[in-house]
């Protein structure tokens, strides 16, 4: 062959990979290929025999591409009936779910071409001078007045004087706008307060943050009459009224729509006057504050069976406001959720008669509450949730980093141990993205976003990193964390994982059917178009022949795309605004899995249509490279909303490795369980043609993003810096600190004393203390350095102590 019709036949295909990078309009490649077509045959560089078949290859592909009517009326047309037949139904509730909240940067992840421009000019969240000042004085002074030991194991409820300064501070009206009496702070002065909140208490944390969250509040703020709000809101946000909402019952758990609980419309007495209303029944449980609430939020399904209203006789879910001292509401006792002192209860009521006016705005809302419900749920799961679990691992970050450098075995302080340092590891890498994470999201809630695929992913990654952080930190203090009582800081949380884990969707439903399904949805640029044309009841087909030309040029783009970057490793992305090396290397291997995303995933819609609603192992995995895609872009905005600082390279590329293996490792699984598994590999060998791409940071890497967690530094503050450190003597919290802090002028005088034992020169038998006198006295260390010794090692072993009880549990003996 010779080499001009090499150089031709090379020319074609390149010009093929830019029109399909690109995604040139089809007039546009049409008029390209030709030209080069005819220059080709005008120079007669090519076979006559190779030259007939590019040929013929273009006047195929340029006649389907350009000939719309006969593609309509021959394929377009007759392929919508099998169309109709693939596509799933798509129940009331998922059509609600698919159509509340927001798109936002996930969006740009799935569709192959994150624009980090767009993600790094995001102004960088803040807060205001008011809030800043309300998270160093009354959060401090309320985290100051917590006792978790005794409201958990000795009150089963906050103090009385707790209740009455989150009241007084209008801690429950942090969102309520300052018109009606709140507060009005931002989201994510909402998610600083609950983070901080949980480094002393749990429990205190959720009673604060579900009347923020999912609640009457919010619903009230974003559906209320003028009226239901003027009355409402300032009671809340005062504390006047204890809000709670109920959702869930015995039949209706993680699948939310199907609640069995009704209301009729019909005639009824309310003070003394016949009027149209509701006659409610109902059977709810797990309610966060139900024992104490004093108006209950409700979620029902609403009849009409007489035509009180209109001819619609369902009229769907509704949600309504009624006081719970209103007659036939009936508040159960205490539910124990793991033991945790928040109340959670059940509540309950029978024909109980209310006027259609309590329906959370008005008469007018009347089956709308799914609609609602799903537009609010984005609260609890992008703020609240991740809220705790940040809080939860700044927690285990800070005192575990100290108490591993401060304990010792074998001589050897225990995060010089590689398996303990893998752990410490662990814990920093995930702590450093959770804050990022955190604080993304909390700044999308504050521009007026509402992202509810967004807050899947932070509600389920951010819950599942605080688990394995809290695991870690279990395995490191060992014995030290397992003995329940006052000097245990980490207990209370470790009983608190799982109910972050089931709670707002439980995590598996999360994963398997949220993150990806509607994902896929609301974020792809053509698939809720099709749907919605395909399933209409009266055809467009020029627009749905629009669409599905413009899918197939999407798909053929990131096909290439993807092709293009596996073939050079993604060195030729483009990448601006992050300067460090190491950093854009992996930001352009995040724009390649993007692309690679937006690739698989059209192909499983392709191949397995509607069936990939039920291949939830499937979606789940699609939804994995999603999510860590999002979770690596906060870690990238974070770094670079702190100016890129030098001290942040290594956690970041930690991070960013980490994020990187999760993504391999669910491409390689939707590679092997694919259902037509050449597809699987051959898709995966486009994504990854020299084999694995990605490995979990390298123990080196581990090693120096544990040095800045078990010594004081400015990175260690940063990311802590909301982690409540107590200024009294006797907690373990200032312990910590305060050993922490000496453990650097410590050491050296340990490893003299340490050495002159080892030597003979004092007796092994000696105790500590008689160890430090004779060494004195032997002129080994100084008196100052022996004071040091035993100031320092009394200081120790008040840490390292447990607490010991009764033997019937009641009393704490030390």
């Amino acid at each position: 062959m010779e080499l001009t019709h090499i150089i031709s036949t090379l020319a074609l295909i390149g010009l093929l990979f830019i029109t399909a990078f690109f995604q040139l309009s089809i007039i546009l490649w049409t008029i390209l290929f030709a030209a080069a077509l005819v220059v080709i045959t005008a120079l007669g560089v090519m076979s006559a025999g190779w030259l007939t078949f590019f040929w013929v290859l273009y006047f195929l592909a340029a006649g389907f591409a350009n000939l719309s009517r006969w593609r309509q009326h021959h394929l377009i047309q007759p392929a919508l009936t099998h169309l109709r037949k693939q596509m799933p139904a798509i129940s009331a509730t998922e059509h609600a779910a698919i159509e509340a909240g927001d798109t936002w940067w996930e969006k740009e992840l799935f569709c192959g071409r994150p624009r980090w421009k767009n993600l790094f000019s995001i102004p960088r969240p803040t807060l205001s001078a008011e809030e800043q000042s309300f998270l160093d004085n009354q959060t401090d002074q309320l985290c100051s007045m917590l006792n978790d030991w005794q409201i958990v194991f000795e009150d089963h409820n906050l103090p009385e004087p707790v209740w009455d300064y989150l009241k007084k501070e209008k801690f429950f009206g942090m969102v309520i706008p300052k018109q009606y009496g709140g507060l009005g702070f931002s989201a994510l002065l909402h998610s600083t307060v609950i983070t901080k909140l949980a480094t002393r208490s749990a429990s205190t944390a959720v009673t604060t943050m579900v009347p923020n969250s999912l609640g009457p509040g919010e619903l009230l703020l974003h559906y209320g009459t003028e009226e239901q709000k003027n009355y409402y809101l300032p009671r809340l946000a005062e504390g006047k009224e204890i809000p709670c909402f109920a959702l869930t019952g015995p039949d209706a758990g993680s699948d939310a729509g199907a609640i069995t609980d009704i209301g009729i419309i019909c005639k009824g007495m309310h003070e003394g006057k016949e009027i149209i209303g509701i006659r409610l029944t109902w059977d709810k449980r797990y309610i966060t504050l139900a024992p104490i609430a004093t108006v209950l939020g409700l979620a029902f399904r609403l009849y009409d069976p007489d035509a009180l209203l209109g001819n619609k006789k369902e009229m769907g879910i509704t949600l309504c406001l009624l006081p719970t001292s209103h007659p036939g509401v009936q508040i159960g006792h205490r539910h124990f959720p793991m033991h945790l002192a928040f109340l959670n209860g059940p509540t309950y009521g029978k024909d109980v008669f209310i006027p259609l006016d309590w329906i959370i705005g008005g008469a007018n809302m009347a089956g709308q509450g799914w609609r609602m419900l799903m537009e609010c749920l984005s609260i609890g799961r992008s703020i609240s949730l991740p809220a705790l679990s940040t809080g939860s691992s700044k927690m285990v970050y800070r005192f575990t980093g100290a108490y591993s450098k401060i304990r010792r075995q074998f001589n050897t302080s225990i995060s010089s141990f590689e398996g303990v340092e893998e752990a410490l590891g662990e814990i920093a890498g995930c702590t450093y993205m959770l804050e990022a994470c955190r604080i993304m999201t909390a700044g999308a809630i504050d521009q007026k976003i509402n992202p509810s695929i967004v807050s899947a992913i932070a509600k389920y990654h951010m819950t599942e990193m605080c688990r394995r952080v809290v695991s870690c930190g279990m395995d490191i203090h060992a014995g030290h964390m397992i003995q329940v009582g006052p000097r245990n800081f980490l207990a209370n949380t470790y009983y608190a994982i799982p109910i972050s884990i089931t709670v707002e969707g439980a995590n598996i439903l999360t994963r398997n059917l949220i993150i990806f399904g509607q994902g896929a949805i609301r974020c792809h640029p053509y698939l809720l178009k099709e749907v919605e044309l395909i399933s209409a009841t009266t055809s467009d087909i020029p627009a749905l022949d629009r669409v599905l030309m413009s899918h197939v040029g999407f798909f053929i783009s990131n096909a290439l795309r993807a092709i293009a970057y596996g073939l050079t490793g993604g060195s030729f992305i483009f990448t601006s605004t992050i300067k460090h090396k190491r950093i854009k290397k992996y930001q352009r291997q995040l724009t390649r899995m993007s692309a690679a995303l937006a690739l698989f995933a059209d192909a499983s819609l392709l191949i397995l249509g509607g069936n990939l609603k039920r291949r939830e192992r499937i979606s789940a995995r699609l939804g994995d490279v999603m999510s860590q895609l999002y979770v690596a872009s906060t870690v990238l905005k974070y770094y670079n909303d702190h100016q890129q600082p030098v001290s942040d390279v290594d956690y970041v590329c930690w991070s960013l490795q980490h994020c990187l293996s999760r993504i391999q490792l669910a491409f390689d699984e939707l590679a092997e369980n694919f259902s037509l598994s050449w597809v699987g590999h051959l898709l995966h060998f486009f994504i990854f043609p020299f084999g694995r791409a990605y490995y979990a940071p390298k123990d080196k890497l581990n090693h120096k993003i544990v040095t800045d967690m078990i010594t004081p530094s400015a990175l260690r503050d940063r990311l802590t810096k909301y982690c409540y450190v107590s200024n009294k003597e006797t907690e373990l919290s200032y312990r910590l600190d305060a050993a922490l802090s000496q453990v650097a002028s410590i050491e050296p005088i340990l490893k003299k004393l340490q050495h002159v034992v080892k030597e003979h020169a004092i007796p092994h038998w000696y105790d500590f203390n008689e160890r430090v006198q004779a060494a004195k006295q032997a002129g080994f260390i100084t008196s100052e350095e022996a004071q040091q010794l035993i100031h320092f090692e009394t200081l120790r072993q008040e840490i390292i102590k447990v607490n010991e009880f009764s033997f019937d549990l009641n009393t704490v003996i030390a």
